[in-house]
């Protein structure tokens, strides 16, 4: 496997990481499995977007004793409400959904903590100026967040959210079929 450094965080990590979105469809069987194989190869960086619970206490299980040797991009305001997904920009569901993550995951602490899912300038304005991002440079602070990403599928919102000097991890969505 090969590694790069992810932006200038100082990780280093492998160039092929994992998602983990798919694993609820087999009711979350596979996980363990699925992280032995991935750390025989040598991927050691995975991308937790769902807010399922379930998915989350499996990847909290397939972890257990080896958590140091992956580094983990999970999802802030990304929650589970009703049994099903929801995004939210409020602080104190997100503060919950970040605890209740935390706790299945059990680690305390997070490689990149991802702001979830940018797609409107209007929503970016939001996450800048309506808690969202204090409460992102609160985790940091506190070391429960190691660096502060954020994940989008508009050129214009990333270029904003980079600019702003607080976001040190980008997810941006690229489709070669287009």
């Amino acid at each position: 496997m090969k590694y790069r450094e992810l932006g200038n965080t100082g990780l280093m990590v492998s160039e092929i990481g994992m998602g983990c979105e798919g694993f609820a469809e087999d009711g979350c069987k596979m996980t363990k499995t699925l992280f032995d194989l991935a750390e025989a190869r040598g991927v050691n960086y995975f991308d937790l977007y769902t807010s399922n619970p379930g998915v989350r206490r499996a990847v909290g299980d397939a972890l257990a004793g080896r958590r140091e040797k992956f580094y983990i991009q999970s999802h802030i305001c990304s929650i589970w409400q009703d049994g099903q997904y929801k995004r939210t920009r409020d602080v104190a569901e997100s503060r919950a959904g970040f605890d209740e993550m935390m706790k299945l995951l059990r680690t305390d602490y997070l490689d990149v903590g991802m702001i979830h899912y940018c797609d409107a300038l209007s929503d970016w304005e939001e996450i800048e100026k309506g808690g969202i991002l204090d409460y992102a440079k609160e985790l940091k602070a506190a070391g429960r967040v190691r660096h502060i990403g954020l994940s989008s599928h508009n050129p214009e919102v990333a270029l904003k959210a980079v600019e702003s000097g607080a976001i040190e991890v980008l997810m941006f969505s690229v489709n070669p079929a287009s």
